[in-house]
């Protein structure tokens, strides 16, 4: 009997390690151990004063965190909307924009990928307009479009476009000639190799492109939503005329929430299409 519960013990506590030597179990107690030191010294930090007068302390930021959370909801007008509808209002607009720039790149980066003369044709604008600030669009749309909701799709498409784009065009020309190869060799049509062959190939690197246009345009909108009246953006622009720092903070925590959310989704579908490409 106390040999069998000797035994017992011993693979109680084998398990017990086993489990503190797991990767993802330590990286849990890390995050959580520097998030509670994080939290506390913030807490501590504003009420003696360590930062600048005014900074609201942890406490206070996730009273105001809760009842926007659990008042999401209400409209008082324009102005005066609860966290809920500004998400919303941001999202529709980060998902008509990235949606119609999806739509542009994936087409333009195959036909760059696969035609030499295609890529030298385009490789000038892509150079040219790649690195331009999503906000020197902004007053471009407005006056263009005069309309600030089409501006703001406006923006979040020209910006978000590049990177599907150009990982297209690099994942297409990345494709193994040995499966072009067969392709032609049993008389497939052009049409029929490229969606056939050459997207399933390229595949990883198109999500890995729309991974990445998904996050710069979750990023843009804020910034652009500043000036155009409704949205997350607009929302932090109000709560910073109010002097309202804990409610930024709020729209800051939001806004970095949805965007992981919106990042774990597309890594979910990176690691499946890989996992489908490797099986």
């Amino acid at each position: 009997m106390a040999l069998s519960n000797a035994t017992t013990g011993l693979r109680r506590d084998s398990k017990q390690i086993s489990i503190f030597h797991n990767e993802n179990v330590r990286a849990l107690i890390v995050f959580l151990s520097s998030l509670g030191l994080f939290l506390l010294f913030w807490e501590v930090g504003a009420r003696a004063e360590w930062f600048t007068r005014g900074v609201p302390t942890a406490s206070a930021t996730f009273k105001e965190l809760w009842w926007w959370v659990t008042n999401p909801f209400f409209d008082n007008g324009p102005n005066d909307l609860g966290i809920g509808w500004n998400l919303l209002i941001s999202l529709r607009r980060v998902a008509i924009g990235y949606i119609l720039a999806s739509l542009v790149a994936i087409p333009i980066g195959i036909l760059i990928g696969i035609s030499p003369v295609a890529y030298k044709a385009f490789n000038p604008y892509m150079q040219l307009l790649k690195p331009v600030s999503p906000l020197a669009w902004l007053p471009l749309g407005l006056y263009l479009l005069r309309d600030s909701e089409k501006t703001g799709i406006f923006v979040i498409f020209i910006s978000s476009m590049w990177p599907t784009l150009i990982n297209t065009a690099f994942g297409v020309a990345s494709v193994d000639k040995d499966y072009l190869d067969v392709a032609n060799t049993l008389g497939a049509s052009r049409l029929r190799t490229i969606f056939k062959v050459i997207i399933p190939a390229a595949l990883p690197n198109i999500v890995s492109g729309l991974r990445i246009s998904m996050g710069i345009a979750w990023l843009v909108i804020v910034a652009a939503e500043m000036l155009l009246g409704t949205g997350l953006g607009y929302f932090i622009w109000n709560e910073w005329n109010n002097l309202s720092i804990p409610n930024i903070l709020v729209a800051i925590f939001i806004i970095g929430t949805v965007g992981l959310l919106l990042d774990s989704l597309f890594a979910a579908l990176e690691k499946f299409v890989a996992f489908g490409r490797n099986s």
